[in-house]
């Protein structure tokens, strides 16, 4: 994989985003397994939803952020529909084991 700074066209660029985002879709698959361990190991549905640790997520994500100069608001937004989406496929999962 090629560094940012040296791109030299526009073609490198894109190839490069492309890696980038395939590894991040790689990534999100992952952080979701742990949404089905999470499903697996909470003993009631009403434990799924955590809004302290929501929070804590958000907090330490947006505070990474600062820290690599990307701008902390975009990663606490992006972060926001991350957690929300993930308790939701948490419930699902939660639901169809309870089901099961």
């Amino acid at each position: 994989m090629i560094d940012p700074e040296q791109c030299r066209t526009m073609a490198e660029v894109r190839r490069g985003v492309d890696q980038v985002d395939d590894e991040i879709v790689k990534l999100l698959a992952r952080r979701f397994r742990f949404m089905e361990a999470a499903a697996r190991i909470k003993p009631t549905r009403d434990k799924v939803r955590d809004e302290r640790r929501k929070a804590e997520v958000i907090d330490r994500v947006s505070g990474a952020a600062r820290d690599t100069a990307i701008p902390d608001d975009f990663i606490v937004q992006l972060y926001e529909t991350l957690v929300e989406r993930s308790i939701a496929y948490e419930f699902d999962r939660f639901d169809a084991r309870s089901e099961a």
